[in-house]
């Protein structure tokens, strides 16, 4: 029962931040204000959160990656692969060789292969806890893709060396050509399973709708047991189970492409993603919260090792650890500027340096967050033989000084960093949008032909029928009525804008209506959600 309990409290805690954080007078992401609630929950309560970190690993890490290659956008991935890739790998060892070295040289008495551990496991960035503080402040479009991509696959890369330095430290040995061979096949592997078993799902499912029929629920039920079942599929044959279900994210993501699944599911299965979204972050950081006050107390008494840590020797360990971790990624984010401008002089290209405000906003966005408290609390209790896992509560108080100080500095450092940036335009994605909207109208006037064909005759006031033709067509036909002009669209865009107000307010009178109708006891319960959940589907087309 305490059990139950202490997820229920958790739970109402992240649900109390969600509101919190729109009544507070000043503003501050809602990552921060999830870690004072849960920091105020271990303040009062002598009742602590027993955390498995196995459990806690398997229950929060799986869902979280497989969203993450389910919901980031594919082309941004491709178009801008190269900057992704350097800081998804290159910036990840980097940063744990740096990192590594420079904590076993800070710490002499912290094993080598503890502190690239520390390294490894606080090297992913949190694309959502950047999103959280980007929303008073918007990320150029460009950037918000590079960083989304280089969380997708920094997750996997770093969680992989960190296996890789915890296995060291409990074996005590660490063999090169070994671990780049199981480096192999958890990577390929990984990949492979988590592919198969997302495709195989989605195809199950297909089959078993087309000649059974569906409901609307099994599918999203499907969905998320999907990263349940990738990861530990890949984990039982020894491949990595955080690149299933990365992959399996993404195989869904294509599977979505082929258009089978009605729109009530989509509908459906959005809203209990972000909702599980919203829940398994938030509760993440409550944990972090609570956990924080005895993780600080059992590292300033050197519990494990029986070493003696002050707690301002702590601060300063943790400043340091702050410190070279942002210099590091400014290091490497000039480099690779420098890198790519090279090569496309080389090629006889130039490149439009940007402002040295968005250089400095790349280095604040490597914000950490539930993936690095995810698997730091993962590490082991005991060693092979017996004795204590090496300072596990320093490194764990490291790990969630460089979430909390991540979040802090972006709060404050990226919204005066971008506010009144002027960002170029991107002409390419508006011209796509343009040219999807043109050729989805197109489509939209044939099918209705098709189907004023297929029911001619078959309708018994034909000038009903020709009625609503008229006017679905005319919606689709105002697309097409203007240039490939610039100004044309532009002036499109605005009468789009503005039918989509006028509609929402139409929507929500007809909506105001049918509640005071059913207040007033003239429109029975049933028949009044039926109609309230047309018009909440026809809404959602404009918001």
């Amino acid at each position: 029962m305490d059990s139950i309990e202490i997820v229920l409290t958790m739970l109402l805690l992240v649900l109390a931040s969600g509101y919190l954080v729109r009544v507070l007078p000043f503003a501050l992401p809602l990552p921060l204000v999830q870690i004072a609630l849960g920091a105020g929950v271990a303040a009062f309560s002598s009742r602590g959160v027993q955390l498995d970190p196995d459990l806690f690993f398997v229950l929060f890490l799986p869902p979280l990656l497989f969203l993450d290659g389910w919901r980031i956008p594919k082309d941004g991935l491709l178009h801008d692969a190269r900057p992704i890739l350097q800081l998804a790998f290159g910036l990840v060892i980097f940063t744990v060789l740096g990192v590594g070295l420079f904590m076993h040289w800070l710490i002499p008495a912290l094993p080598l292969s503890v502190a690239f551990a520390l390294a490894a496991i606080v090297s992913p960035t949190d694309p959502l806890a950047v999103a959280a503080i980007s929303a008073r402040v918007p990320i150029p479009r460009r950037m918000l893709h590079i960083l989304e991509g280089e969380s997708l696959l920094n997750d996997a890369s770093g969680l992989v060396c960190f296996r890789f330095a915890v296995a060291a430290t409990l074996t005590g040995q660490f063999s090169l050509l070994s671990a780049s061979l199981s480096f192999v096949w958890l990577a390929f592997g990984g990949v492979a399973i988590g592919t198969a078993v997302s495709w195989g799902i989605s195809r199950s499912h297909r089959l078993i709708t087309r000649r059974f029929g569906q409901d609307a629920g099994l599918p999203v039920l499907g969905s998320l047991l999907t990263p349940f079942g990738a990861y530990l599929a890949a984990e039982h044959l020894g491949a990595s189970g955080i690149l299933a279900a990365v992959a399996a994210g993404v195989m869904m993501s294509y599977a979505e492409l082929s258009g089978v699944a009605p729109a009530n599911t989509r509908l459906q299965r959005a809203a209990v993603w972000d909702s599980v979204q919203f829940a398994l972050n938030g509760t993440a950081f409550v944990v972090l919260g609570e956990q924080l006050p005895g993780i600080l107390h059992r590292a300033s008494e050197g519990a494990a090792t029986g070493g003696q840590f002050g707690m301002d020797t702590l601060l300063l360990f943790a400043l340091a650890l702050n410190l070279v971790l942002a210099a590091l990624r400014l290091v490497w984010t000039l480099g690779s500027l420098h890198v790519d401008a090279w090569l496309l002089r080389r090629r006889g290209q130039t490149q439009q340096r940007p402002s040295w405000r968005l250089v400095l906003a790349m280095s604040l966005t490597g914000v950490r967050g539930a993936i690095t408290l995810a698997g730091v609390l993962t590490l082991p209790l005991l060693l092979a033989d017996g004795r204590p896992f090496p300072y596990r509560d320093l490194v764990i108080f490291l790990a969630m000084s460089v979430i909390v100080f991540s979040l802090l500095a972006a709060s404050f450092g990226l919204p005066r960093l971008l506010v009144g940036l002027q960002v170029p335009p991107e002409p390419h994605a508006r011209r796509q949008e343009d040219l999807a909207r043109r050729l989805a109208a197109k489509a939209a006037l044939t099918a209705i032909e098709e189907v004023r064909r297929e029911h001619d005759g078959a309708v018994a006031d034909a000038q009903i029928e020709a009625a609503a033709a008229t006017r679905v067509i005319a919606i689709y036909q105002r697309r097409l009525d203007g240039d490939d002009t610039e100004v044309d669209a532009q002036r499109l865009r605005q009468a789009d804008q503005a039918e989509r107000r006028l509609r929402l307010a139409a929507l929500r009178g007809e909506r105001a209506e049918l509640f005071a109708l059913a207040r007033a006891g003239r429109l029975a319960d049933d028949v009044t959600r039926k109609l309230v959940r047309e018009i909440d589907y026809v809404e959602s087309r404009y918001l």
